[in-house]
């Protein structure tokens, strides 16, 4: 290269997430396996600037991978997958605390004002007179996905979700590495997600 001249070459490791990208679109496991792996580490880091919690930091980055690896088609070569794949993270984590803010909000405080405290008064706009029935039918399809998961999966995904044991407690009680937990219950969600991305007509 001559002196002074710029190298705009792609560095090792974005060549190796583009090979890497490629062999998961050709639907090689391995290949996910191995970018969850490279980056599990420093996406928890960024979640964790973010969100306290890290029963819920773990969560998170789990979901953000599960995003980015339904989105792999749509993934443009031309930009690094890092920095793809942490815009997902911090997009996803910004979604979370703007939920969990909204969720916080009482109503059963009154809003302070110039003239006084106003009571909020909002108005049903969830009634539905058939809610319960589409309720009870969004369960079903949700326990139909869970049952039909294969039984390691089934089984770390009811102890997660279901009895809501941390991963800790359900890697001592099956007697599991704590990484094949969390890999079980990474694995179990996407298939969840697929199952449930297919019946969202219904849901």
């Amino acid at each position: 290269m001559a002196a002074g001249a710029v190298d705009n070459s792609p560095s090792h490791s974005s060549e190796q997430d583009r090979e890497l990208v490629e062999q998961a679109l050709d639907g090689r496991q391995i290949a996910y396996n191995e970018l969850m792996e490279k980056y599990r580490f420093a996406l928890t880091r960024h979640i964790q600037r973010m969100v306290r919690s890290q029963g819920e930091v773990d969560d998170l980055v789990q979901e953000c991978f599960i995003k980015a690896f339904s989105a792999l088609p749509s993934y443009s070569a031309d930009y690094a997958f890092s920095t793809w794949l942490y815009k997902i993270a911090t997009n996803h984590a910004i979604d979370y605390l703007r939920k969990k803010k909204l969720s916080t909000l009482s109503i059963d405080q009154p809003i302070q004002t110039k003239d006084g405290e106003v009571e909020y008064e909002l108005p049903d706009v969830s009634y539905r007179p058939d809610r319960h029935i589409v309720a009870d039918e969004r369960r079903l399809i949700i326990q139909e996905a869970i049952d039909g998961l294969p039984e390691k999966y089934h089984r770390v995904i009811v102890m997660r979700h279901q009895q809501e044991k941390s991963y800790a407690e359900i890697a001592r009680e099956l007697d599991l590495p704590l990484g094949t937990v969390k890999a079980h219950i990474f694995r179990a969600r996407a298939l969840l997600y697929k199952f449930l991305r297919d019946k969202r007509h219904i849901l």
